[in-house]
């Protein structure tokens, strides 16, 4: 039973200046416009107003903000890249390998300091484990022993501590070590034991624990502290000045400390330099003016040398268009053009796709000391990875391997087999199933089925017929049916309209005109145009819903669920029943090892054999429930973000029956431009 719980909602709307925006995005505009800038470049209502915040931020920077202007990008994201534009960082190629938020910042750090963090980024590295190999850089350790993957954060963390002790970290290096075995031994080494006793794989980190203590207590003082006089230092050490080297040998200082009497000559600072070996780059200006006014008690630069210049990075060059609009162009009355939309780019077998240009060597400096600084080669790209090309004999041009659809996604080239379809599909067609993706140049009428592992498109019309798509579902013309035409897509479903249609969707649903249909999403439902209509049927969308007008003055019944729907139970019942079964398979592994390590194989190589196997087992279990974790995490934010609401550009008429979290509510009067959301345990409406 819908209830109205807003019988006075018309006194809490809150009147916007612009319609086309919440309170905070509206807020990020005016100030932009406040502020000179061009804020067309971020007035898109697809942004949050954490996204508008970093673009409007980036312009007022005049940094380039086309390059992360994107709203599948997080606002996190959108920062780390903004931030690495000031130190003339490249953070993209990055953003295609994979990398987010935390995971950037890491990255970006490393390369603000110089560090050779490339050398050691792998792409199933997670942020803990870029952070240790970021410290062991920026500190100078040989972080080769244990930046790699095979560690997970907490192994490296222990292995760099040692290094920064300067202990024999061979001891525990293993990666078959727990991280609490490894702190252990680590111990030990820190307190002068011989770990080598326990240092051993078949004692688990509470046995390691017992056994060091032990040894501890044992351990007796060999060697009493002597009370041996103090050294007088301004005997032996005379403290007029000090030449001081830092920066690697780039750099040489002079520090005069005052006290009276202290008559420092230039002289001094020359033999002084002399004896030190420094013979390059000396500021004899400096020299004289720091002696002649007498400046003491200050770090003062006296020498510098030539530091060395890092060579080129590799890089691609690509010959097809990575930039392909996604996003069809507006109609004069703010629909979608699905009709021109160019929503693929095709490339033939043997055609060039890129070509790779390596990294060039650099210029080599000279430190205070003579010595020749060796410039670093630039660094190496990894070869492209996907699938669907192949690369040439000269090692550096990558060719289509087949005819198909081109895309580049995340770093990935895919090349995939695309059906292209001259003709219309009906029943007399039979059912059409592809290992790729299709695109029917005519229409899909009444009988006609298609089932693809990649995206479907569709020319024309779509009447009463089944689709089925591993990925996006785009229908140019639109879908109309007699409550028979079923699409279902793991991506996206577009198109000029939907009539009686059945859609199930993974991520957002859009049209220009939406009736009687009936549409579950895991993402929104949006409906551009001010002639826009969401007319009748029934719309479960998590994420929210966009339209310009909801219902019409006849009054049909429209039925509206958004937010924790039944929909977003079901999706977060599945996520908790895989992890409950991943915990369970974890405790079984757990148990196993433990076993195993009761009852080693007599022969050591076997033994290390089944202990590698199980240890693999464990590792890709808990790189599957991080996995699972963070869609779970995913979800959960879907709707705790602000589009989990109903905008409503144009009228919504009386009759229109909305759930939002489960929280139901029926207009009851006809209402213009006009946003339902829930505010504490009931549905308002605010004024746009």
């Amino acid at each position: 039973m819908y209830e109205n719980q807003t019988s006075s909602q018309n006194n809490e709307f809150t009147i916007m200046e612009d319609s086309g925006y919440i309170k905070e995005q509206h807020q990020e505009i005016l100030l932009g416009k406040e502020e000179g800038l061009d804020v067309s470049l971020y007035s898109n209502p697809e942004l949050n107003w954490l996204q508008m915040e970093q673009i409007r931020m980036g312009i007022k920077d005049k940094v380039d903000v086309s390059k992360y202007a994107d709203p599948s990008f997080s606002y996190e994201t959108m920062k780390q890249i903004r931030l690495s534009f000031y130190s003339s960082i490249d953070l993209i190629p990055y953003v295609h390998r994979g990398f987010v938020d935390d995971e950037l910042e890491q990255i970006r750090l490393a390369l603000e300091d110089e560090l050779p963090i490339d050398t050691w980024l792998t792409d199933d590295m997670y942020v803990q484990q870029i952070y240790e190999i970021r410290i062991g850089l920026y500190e100078g350790l040989d972080v080769s022993i244990y930046a790699t993957s095979h560690y997970n954060w907490m192994q490296m963390k222990e292995i760099r501590l040692g290094l920064e002790k300067k202990l024999k970290v061979s001891f525990y290096t293993n990666f078959l070590f727990s991280h609490w075995q490894m702190k252990e031994i680590r111990l030990g080494l820190e307190a002068g034991l011989d770990v080598s006793s326990y240092a051993k794989l078949i004692y688990s980190g509470t046995d390691m624990k017992q056994k060091r203590e032990k040894l501890l207590a044992e351990k007796t003082t060999k060697h009493a502290t002597s009370n041996k006089p103090g050294i007088d230092l301004d005997a032996y050490v005379k403290k007029d000045f000090s030449i001081l080297v830092e920066n690697d040998g780039n750099k040489a200082f002079a520090y005069i400390p005052w006290f009276p009497g202290n008559r420092v000559t230039e002289a001094d600072i020359y033999d002084a330099l002399e004896k030190r070996g420094i013979v390059i780059g000396i500021k004899d200006d400096v020299i004289t003016d720091m002696i002649k006014k007498r400046r003491m008690n200050e770090k003062i630069l006296i020498a510098e040398g030539t530091p060395a210049e890092a060579g080129k990075n590799g890089w691609y060059e690509f010959f097809v268009r990575l930039d392909l609009p996604r996003i069809p162009a507006p109609l004069p009355d703010g629909g979608v053009d699905y009709v021109n939309i160019e929503a693929f780019e095709m490339v033939d077998e043997g055609q060039k796709i890129a070509v790779y240009h390596p990294a060039e060597k650099g210029v080599d400096g000279q430190n205070v000391f003579g010595e020749v600084l060796h410039a670093s080669k630039g660094l190496e790209k990894k070869p492209l990875k996907g699938e669907g090309f192949t690369i040439a004999p000269d090692g550096v041009t990558y060719l289509a391997r087949i005819s198909g659809k081109f895309e580049y996604i995340n770093g990935r080239i895919i090349i995939s087999n695309m059906i292209i379809v001259n003709e219309d599909v009906t029943a007399v067609t039979g059912k059409l199933e592809v290992d790729g993706s299709v695109y029917v140049i005519g229409s899909v009428y009444s009988g006609g089925s298609i089932e693809a592992t990649g995206d479907i498109i569709v020319e024309h019309n779509v009447e009463t017929a089944k689709l089925v798509a591993g990925g996006n579902v785009m229908i140019k013309k639109g879908s109309c049916s007699k409550h028979d035409c079923f699409i279902d897509a793991k991506g996206e479903v577009s198109g000029s309209f939907f009539e009686s249609a059945n859609i199930n969707a993974g991520g957002n649903v859009k049209a220009n005109y939406v009736m009687n249909s009936d549409i579950n999403t895991m993402g929104k439902v949006i409906v551009s145009g001010s002639k826009g209509v969401l007319l009748g049927g029934k719309i479960r969308a998590v994420r929210g819903v966009d339209t310009y007008n909801l219902g019409n003055s006849s009054h049909i019944r429209t039925f509206l669920e958004v937010g924790r729907n039944k929909l977003y139970d079901k999706q977060q019942a599945v996520f908790a029943e895989k992890r409950e079964r991943i915990l369970e398979e974890l405790s079984m592994l757990e148990d196993k090892w433990n076993k195993i390590l009761q009852s080693l194989p007599p022969d050591r190589d076997q033994a290390v054999t089944l202990i590698k196997k199980l240890n693999a087992t464990i590792v890709a279990k808990d790189h599957e429930l991080a996995e699972l974790d963070a869609n779970i995490s995913k979800l959960t934010n879907i709707t705790n973000q602000d589009m989990k609401a109903i905008f409503v550009r144009g009228n919504a008429y009386e009759g229109t029956m909305i759930e939002i979290n489960k929280i139901k509510y029926m207009l009851q009067t006809h209402v213009n431009r006009v946003i339902f959301k829930q505010k504490n345990k009931i549905v308002v409406a605010v004024k746009l």
